[in-house]
This record gives C-alpha cells, sequence and structure tokens, in this order.
C-alpha cells in the first residue's frame, strides 16, 4: 500500500492549482493573513523552489510582495519631487503649465509608462534589467553619457527615497555610465565675435554677459534689475539664487553696461532666455561651432540632435579669460562663485598657444639674466 502523504505544518505553505490554470501558486501565511501567489511555473519543483523564496522574504520581515506590486513609479516619482522640494534644490524646474519636473526625469516618464492618466510601471518591474533597457535604448537615440547619466541618478535617487521611506527592502543597483573627460573647450574672442553676431538680439546681453564674467547659466536667469547697480557696474548675486548658497558680487563690463542702460522698462529679470537652446544650436552650427543633425522619432516627431560648443562652455572661456589677463586667482573665484581649487583648475585651460607662449617667456628673461650663457647655449650643435 502507498504511503500516505504527509500534510505540511502549519506555516509551512503548500502549492495549489487553481481553476484551469497550468501554473502552481504558493500559498502561505503573511502578516497573519493568507497570500496567494502564482509562481509562473507548471514545473513542480522549479514551484517549490520559488515558495520557498517568498517564504524567505516573508521571514526577513521584507514587504509583502502583494503590496510591493501596489506600489508604482508614479508613487516613486512624487517622493523625488517632494524631496527636492524639501531641500529647496534648484534644479527641480517649474512649467509653463505650473508642472515640476527635474533635467532628465520626463524620458524616464516615458519609459515607465507615466502620464497624468498613468501610475506608471510597479516598482516590481523598475530592476537593474530595466535600468539596463533604458540605456540601451537612450544609446540607440544617440544621446550621450552624460544626458543618459541624468536621467540614472534621477532614478537612482527616487529608489533610494523609497527605501529611507520604508517602502523598500532593498534598492535595485542602478548603474551609471562611464563618462568622457571633463570639456576643455572654450571660445577664442575672434571666434565669440562672430557666434555674438549670428545670436538673435534679445540673446545678445545674457551671452555677453556669461562670456564676461564666468557667471553660471542658471545664476544669470534669474537676476532681477533691483540687483543691478550701473553706475557701479557691479550686479549682487544672492544667496538664494547661487549654487553654493553664497552671496557675491559681479563687476560688470562697460559693453554690458552700456546695452543695458538702453533698456527702457528696468523691472523683472534682466536676461531674455527665450528659445536660447534651440538659437544656440543654430547660431554655433552657423559659425562652425556646432552641428545640427535631423532626427524623426517613431511617432514622426522631428527634431535636431546637436553637438558642439555648449553655453557652459562660455563659463569656462570667461574663467580663462580673468586668468590669462592677469587678474589673481582668488579674485577670479570670487567672480566665478568657485568655491575648491580643485574644481576651478579644471577651468583654467591650458592651451598649446599657451605653452609655446610660456617657453618664449622663459627664453627671453634667461637671455636677459644671462646673455653670455644664452649666446653659447644657441651655437651649440644639435646631434
Amino acid at each position: 500500500m502507498a504511503e500516505r502523504r504527509k500534510r505540511r505544518a502549519k506555516g509551512e505553505g503548500s502549492l495549489l492549482k487553481i481553476g484551469t490554470c497550468r501554473f502552481w501558486y504558493a500559498s502561505f501565511y503573511q502578516h497573519g493573513r493568507n497570500v496567494r501567489i502564482s509562481t509562473k511555473t507548471s514545473v513542480k519543483q522549479k514551484a517549490l523552489a520559488e515558495l520557498r523564496r517568498l517564504m524567505g522574504r516573508s521571514e526577513a520581515g521584507l514587504i509583502p510582495v502583494t503590496d510591493l506590486k501596489k506600489i508604482t513609479y508614479g508613487q516613486l516619482r512624487a517622493g523625488l519631487i517632494s524631496n527636492y522640494m524639501e531641500r529647496g534644490n534648484r534644479s527641480l524646474e517649474t512649467r509653463a503649465d505650473g508642472e515640476e519636473t527635474i533635467g532628465g526625469l520626463k524620458v524616464l516618464d516615458e519609459f515607465f509608462g507615466f502620464s497624468d492618466e498613468n501610475p506608471g510601471a510597479p516598482v516590481t518591474q523598475i530592476t537593474t534589467d530595466a535600468g539596463r533597457k533604458f540605456v540601451r535604448e537612450r544609446q540607440a537615440g544617440g544621446f550621450s553619457p552624460a544626458t543618459i547619466n541624468r536621467s540614472l541618478a534621477c532614478l537612482r535617487r527616487m529608489l533610494r527615497i523609497a527605501y529611507e521611506d520604508g517602502k523598500l527592502q532593498a534598492v535595485p543597483v542602478i548603474r551609471l555610465l562611464k563618462e568622457p573627460a571633463a570639456r576643455t573647450e572654450f571660445l577664442p574672442a575672434e571666434k565669440f565675435e562672430e557666434l555674438y553676431g549670428a545670436l538673435p538680439g534679445h540673446l545678445r546681453p545674457l551671452i555677453l554677459f556669461l562670456y564676461w564674467c564666468g557667471v553660471r547659466l542658471g545664476e544669470a536667469r534669474a537676476i532681477e534689475w533691483s540687483q543691478v547697480n550701473l553706475e557701479e557696474r557691479l550686479i549682487r548675486l544672492e544667496s538664494d539664487q547661487t549654487k553654493n548658497s553664497e552671496a557675491r558680487t559681479v563687476p560688470l563690463p562697460a559693453v554690458l553696461v552700456d546695452i543695458l542702460s538702453h533698456v527702457e522698462r528696468k523691472t523683472g529679470r534682466v536676461f531674455d532666455d527665450s528659445n536660447l537652446r534651440t538659437e544656440w544650436a543654430r547660431a554655433c552650427s552657423a559659425v562652425g561651432l556646432g552641428a545640427r543633425k535631423k532626427q524623426k522619432s517613431k511617432s514622426g516627431f522631428i527634431w535636431y540632435a546637436y553637438s558642439g560648443l555648449i553655453v557652459h562652455d562660455l563659463r569656462r572661456s570667461a574663467i580663462r579669460n580673468l586668468v590669462r589677463a592677469g587678474v589673481p586667482e582668488k579674485t577670479a573665484m570670487a567672480i566665478s562663485g568657485h568655491k575648491t581649487r580643485s574644481v576651478f583648475d579644471r577651468y583654467t585651460i591650458v592651451s598649446t598657444e599657451d605653452l609655446t607662449s610660456a617657453m618664449h617667456r622663459v627664453e627671453v628673461a634667461a637671455a636677459r639674466a644671462l646673455p653670455a650663457i644664452s649666446e653659447k647655449l644657441v651655437k651649440i650643435p644639435v646631434s
């Protein structure tokens, strides 16, 4: 007579079939209530392994799987926005329709299916593999590692916040791409003149200010006329407008003072940045500082991918110009708003012309100090 099958002890869980479904269901108690979850396999041994995994989660005090599926991308996204508001992050942007967003977040919304009508994917689908798939899709679209990383950083942050808030017991690994070395582009005065002439009139004061003073674009956008003193040729940046939360005074070049003095209505924001991104790309392409490539999305939307000089390169150019003009580095840092020397040094770009000029100055100095020795060195034949 066949041995009678023993019943599982209470708390061990069990496998069962429901209706005509070919998959086994795992049945066990979690926090005092019975949970039934499909193992998504018809192989009993695999189903048993899944049952043990699920019960292991329960014993470890992890969030019930059934509850975890109720958490959506939209909830994680809301937590990220709230955190930015609590911390007063200046990278939190408000669109014309009043919606608050962060750079790199929009493409994540599209990838995880978030909209006003849809809360997006459940958190169980926001995994390391999902992060990899996002990267592949963006790379196929021709986007740079830096652009992709901005979105990945948002995803990492929202997952971390959900973990800190007790919504997740584990955070999926989201790996950033390796970015190229820090940019070294700068704009010589003669090329700036070409670019300046190709820009529309409403953008010229802003671009002139960025090129001469090295102020960050976000700081320049926030300046109001009440902060401008044209008589003393100064602009006062308040602590809530600067990246390092320290107020500073920025001197103005005479050419910009002359332009601003002819503005009749001196109220509100000083600099107009309307359509800056598109007009910048057009102007740079026109003078050989960049290139625009026409693109078409799957839905038929036409847009242009731009590569070349970026607005932030004006900041690097301004700092280089200050240092080359003999302005003490401490003063240059006070104008640009750099707090650390290591970051400032990345902006003081040294070109081949600078190196050649440096050697020429050494040769001149040596010839003046030791004319006899210099003359002998010149006569030494090169073997």
